[in-house]
C-alpha cells in the first residue's frame, strides 16, 4: 500500500499532457498556451503620447512660454508634417508622435487662449511619450507555453491580433457511480435506496477542473452492468468511479477493470479518509476508482484526480499550496496514516487559526460546506495540541482548492 506521497507521485509519472487544438481566443480564458507566442511587430508600433497635451519641441520650453497653436493630432490619426518651432499640436492619447516633436505637456500643466499655448512649467525630451518596441521587441517571446490564460494573457495576444489560440484540449472525463442502492435524482426514493450524488460532485468538480465530464449514470452491482458501462468510459481520456472497490462480496470493480485489461498501479492508500482508493492504467489511459462515501470522493479526487487532470490539459502547477495554521483546538490522531481533516479557517494579523468544521466522520457531508480548507497531517504525527501548526489547503469561495 503506497503512503499518500507515494501515491500521488505515481499518479502524476503516469500522465502526459493531452493533445493541442486551436480555439477562438475568448474561449481560451482558463486554458493553457501548448506553444510559445512570439511578438510578431514592436509595441507600441510607434512612439506615441501618453497623456492628452501638446506635442512641443522641448528646447522651446526650458521654462514657461507661449507657443503657437499649430494643429490637432487625435487617437487614430497621423501626421506627416514636422513641428514647426515655437508652435505646438494639441494631441490625445495614443496619437502618434508627430515628427519634430520630442516631448508631450499635459493638458493640467497649460493653457489654451486665442490660438496659443501657454506652457506654465519647463519642459524635457522625451515627457510623456510612449516609444516604439518599449513595451515588447518584434521576435520576444511574449508567453511561453504552459502559460495560463488570464484576461491579461488574453490582451496581450488580441494586442498582436491574434484570433486563434493553440491550446491543450480539455480532457473528457467519465464518471461512474455503482451500486444497487442508487437512484438517479428526482426519482423516488424506496426504502433502502440513496440518491446518486457522488455523479454529480464529481462531475462538477471535473469541470472546476477545466474537464469535460461524461456521465455514465449508474452501473449495477452485477458483471454484466459493470462491464457494459465501464467499456462505454474507457472511450473517454479518464475514467472515474465510485464505490465497488472495497472487499465486499458485490464489490466487483477491480475485478472487471482487470477483465478490461487495465493494469492495477495501486489499490488503497495510506489515508484516512479515503483509504479504498484504486488506480490503474489502459494504454497510458488513466483509471481512478474512488469510494462511494461522498465525502471521501471528493477529498480523494482534490489530492489525486485533480492533479492528474491538470497535468494532462497542460498545466504547469498542479499541486494545491499549503499554509502553515495555527491550531485552536486540539485533534485526536493515531500514527500511521495521513489524515484530511475539514477545517474552519480564520485569519487573523496575517497569520491563519484553525479549528474542526465539524464532526468528521465521513459521512458527515455538512462538515466538507462548512469548511475553508483541509489539514493535512502527517502519517506520523499524532495527537496534537491546541498551538500546533499543521498545514492546510485552503479552499476558495467556490468550494474548490486556491491555485498557488
Amino acid at each position: 500500500m503506497p503512503t499518500f506521497e507515494e501515491a500521488r507521485k505515481i499518479i502524476l509519472d503516469s500522465v502526459i499532457p493531452l493533445g493541442v487544438e486551436k480555439v477562438e481566443i475568448l474561449t481560451a480564458v482558463g486554458r493553457v498556451l501548448a506553444e510559445d507566442i512570439a511578438a510578431p511587430w514592436d509595441m507600441p508600433l510607434w512612439d506615441n503620447t501618453a497623456m492628452d497635451g501638446y506635442a512641443v519641441h522641448a528646447d522651446d520650453c526650458p521654462e514657461a512660454a507661449t507657443l503657437q497653436l499649430a494643429g490637432f493630432l487625435p487617437a487614430g490619426g497621423s501626421m506627416t508634417e514636422a513641428v514647426a518651432r515655437g508652435t505646438a499640436v494639441k494631441i490625445l492619447t495614443g496619437a502618434p508622435i508627430p515628427p519634430g516633436a520630442d516631448a508631450v505637456i499635459p493638458f493640467e500643466e497649460t493653457e489654451e487662449k486665442d490660438g496659443q499655448v501657454v506652457i506654465k512649467k519647463a519642459v524635457k525630451p522625451r515627457d510623456h511619450i510612449r516609444f516604439k518596441g518599449e513595451d515588447v521587441k518584434a521576435g520576444e517571446t511574449v508567453l511561453a507555453a504552459g502559460t495560463l490564460l488570464r484576461p491579461s494573457e488574453i490582451s496581450m495576444l488580441a494586442s498582436f491580433g491574434k484570433v486563434f489560440v493553440p491550446v491543450h484540449r480539455k480532457v473528457r472525463v467519465a464518471v461512474l457511480s455503482t451500486g444497487d442502492e442508487l437512484v438517479e435524482p428526482g426519482e423516488a426514493l424506496a426504502p433502502g435506496k440513496i440518491i446518486n450524488s457522488n455523479s454529480l460532485a464529481l462531475a462538477a468538480a471535473v469541470k472546476q477542473a477545466g474537464g469535460i465530464p461524461v456521465m455514465l449514470g449508474i452501473a449495477r452491482d452485477n458483471r454484466e452492468s459493470l462491464r457494459e458501462k465501464l467499456v462505454e468510459g474507457l472511450r473517454a481520456d479518464v475514467l472515474i468511479t465510485s464505490a465497488g472497490v472495497s472487499a465486499g462480496d458485490r464489490d466487483y470493480v477491480r475485478d472487471v477493470l482487470s477483465e478490461l485489461m487495465v493494469t492495477q498501479a495501486f489499490w488503497k492508500v495510506d489515508i484516512k479518509p479515503g483509504r479504498p482508493t484504486a488506480f490503474g492504467l489502459r494504454d497510458g489511459k488513466p483509471i481512478f476508482s474512488l469510494p462511494g462515501n461522498p465525502v471521501s470522493s471528493l477529498l480523494t479526487f482534490e489530492e489525486f484526480v485533480r492533479p492528474a487532470l491538470l497535468k494532462m490539459m497542460g498545466h504547469r502547477r498542479v499541486l494545491k499550496p499549503l499554509v502553515k495554521a495555527t491550531l485552536k483546538e486540539a485533534v485526536r490522531k493515531k500514527p500511521g496514516r495521513v489524515n484530511f481533516i475539514r477545517v474552519a479557517v480564520e485569519q487573523e494579523n496575517g497569520e491563519f487559526y484553525v479549528q474542526s468544521a465539524g464532526k468528521q466522520d465521513t459521512g458527515y457531508l455538512k462538515t466538507l460546506l462548512l469548511a475553508d480548507g483541509i489539514a493535512v497531517i502527517p502519517a506520523e504525527q499524532e495527537d496534537l495540541k491546541a498551538g500546533d501548526q499543521v498545514n492546510v489547503h485552503l479552499l476558495d469561495g467556490d468550494g474548490g482548492m486556491v491555485e498557488a
